[in-house]
């Protein structure tokens, strides 16, 4: 089956901005049902890659086709694991996921990853392939708060990712007390469109009363620069 590729649209916003937006977003969209009371919630991303940092310099060089792998989990708990698959072409994504128990992250932590030639899904025995051809290994993890609006015409979703923070590998990725580094400028955070086909109307009329810039900032790149800079 052809995967299905949504549109991604990435923004720089301020608090401000921020503010205003989230305040009419709120009146016509509804939160992710997976949202905690405040209607958000928090994510880590641990990000893998090779030797020849591979997945940093594709995105660096604007390679308009290209992957990269993840393990996510959501307030730092052990309830939902997920091995992830992030395809870009261009403007659009597409994502694959995996999910794992906390043993067998262990053993994927530990590089036993002879488990997943077991499982269903066609992801898990691609990324056994990958990881042992290309020598797949921890390179950072990537923190922050996300609040996300959802509206099921046109599968539009949007987030707001706050907070963006670089930890590096070698912590635990369920330690609350790991290090954490700050990326983004004070009051700045990333705003995230995703849909499928095109963008309804009436979302399209709320971002023209704003003059937001788009961005291709990747948290992952980011987040790796951050954790380089502070090994100098």
């Amino acid at each position: 089956m052809k995967p299905a590729y949504r549109q991604e649209l990435k923004f720089l916003l301020t608090m401000a901005e921020y503010r205003q937006l989230r305040s009419v977003l709120q009146a016509v969209m509804g939160y992710d049902a997976h949202a905690g009371a405040g209607g958000g919630y928090n994510i880590r991303s641990l990000y893998l890659d090779d030797l020849y940092h591979t997945a940093y310099r594709q995105k660096l060089e604007g390679v308009q086709v290209r992957k990269k792998y993840r393990v996510r989990i959501y307030n730092g708990s052990d309830a939902h694991i997920a091995l992830e698959c992030k395809y870009k072409n261009g403007a659009c994504v597409h994502k694959q996921a995996v999910p794992l128990t906390r043993a067998e992250y262990d053993r994927f932590l530990a590089g036993d990853c002879g488990f997943l030639l077991g499982k269903p899904q066609p992801l898990a025995a691609q990324f056994y392939v990958d990881a042992r051809a290309a020598v797949l290994r921890p390179c950072v993890t990537v923190a922050y708060d996300r609040e996300a609006f959802v509206n099921d015409v046109g599968t539009v979703r949007i987030t707001f990712d706050r907070n963006l923070c670089a930890i590096t590998a070698q912590q635990d990725l369920f330690d609350p007390a790991a290090p954490a580094y700050h990326v983004l400028d004070p009051g700045r955070l990333i705003l995230e469109v995703k849909y499928t086909g095109i963008l309804p109307e009436y979302i399209q009329s709320i971002f023209s009363a704003y003059s937001f810039v788009r961005t291709s900032a990747s948290k992952f790149c980011l987040c790796v620069d951050r954790v380089n800079h502070i090994l100098r």
